[in-house]
């Protein structure tokens, strides 16, 4: 997949080119494109905001440069600007742009953009309900979520599969050696070598998590005839 990101601080993408991710650049499996629209300007102090016309606090980013920017690419593919007031971010979101062949981010900064610049987009999305400086942390964050899902990008092919949110619900809880830590062992089910229980049990918990820390997520499940056994195993037992 090839990725092309418009910001004005290219360097915050280094964090990008470490671990899993950088192995990936280097196969090939993701091509990373930084492209900084300041240099798309073409005053002498290079200026890529302007305050806004009708007055206000801060200045707002013009759309001369990044419509330069968008041009002097090849091409775009899906083009997205990360806002407030964007779609939520999620892992369905991040399972849909893992099929694309290209994704072209937009990062804001300062006070936003000139609205004129949501035109260029096809997709608006927030990664929550909170304000940052700028676009580059949610940008790198959705980056890392749906590059992850790329074939081959992780060594285990399942493990995407089994993450939280794969399926609509939170993850199971994992272990490793030691058995015994400081009293604390390991649950007898995952010792057994029983692949059959060891499934099950790990798909109840799933379901305890998630109805633990996140019961909006099963208000909106269709919950089938043996998840709601399981969730009555796990009432008979508390």
């Amino acid at each position: 997949m090839k990725i092309n990101v418009l910001t004005l601080f290219p360097e915050m993408f280094d964090a990008l080119k470490t671990s899993m991710l950088g192995r990936a650049m280097e196969k090939g499996l993701i091509d990373l494109n930084l492209v900084n629209f300041r240099d798309f300007t073409y005053d002498v102090h290079h200026h890529v905001d302007d305050a806004p016309y009708g007055g206000g606090a801060g200045m707002v980013l013009q759309i001369k440069p990044i419509k330069l920017a968008l041009d002097s690419l090849s091409k775009t593919g899906k083009i997205v600007i990360t806002a407030p007031q964007g779609q939520t971010f999620t892992q369905k979101t991040a399972q849909r742009w893992s099929n694309e062949s290209e994704l072209t981010f937009i990062c804001g900064h300062y006070e936003g953009f000139d609205h004129r610049v949501y035109d260029l987009a096809d997709e608006v999305v927030s990664i929550g309900d909170y304000v940052l400086t700028g676009g580059e942390l949610p940008t790198m964050s959705m980056i890392d979520a749906t590059s992850r899902l790329i074939p081959g990008v992780l060594g285990n092919a399942m493990s995407p599969k089994e993450e939280s949110f794969s399926d609509g619900l939170l993850e199971y809880p994992q272990y490793t050696r030691p058995a015994d830590f400081e009293g604390q062992k390991v649950p007898e089910i995952l010792l057994s070598g029983n692949h059959e229980k060891i499934a099950y049990w790990r798909h109840q918990q799933a379901l305890s998590t998630t109805l633990h820390f996140r019961p909006d997520l099963l208000r909106h499940r269709q919950l089938s005839d043996e998840e709601k056994k399981m969730l009555a195993d796990l009432e008979r037992l508390s």
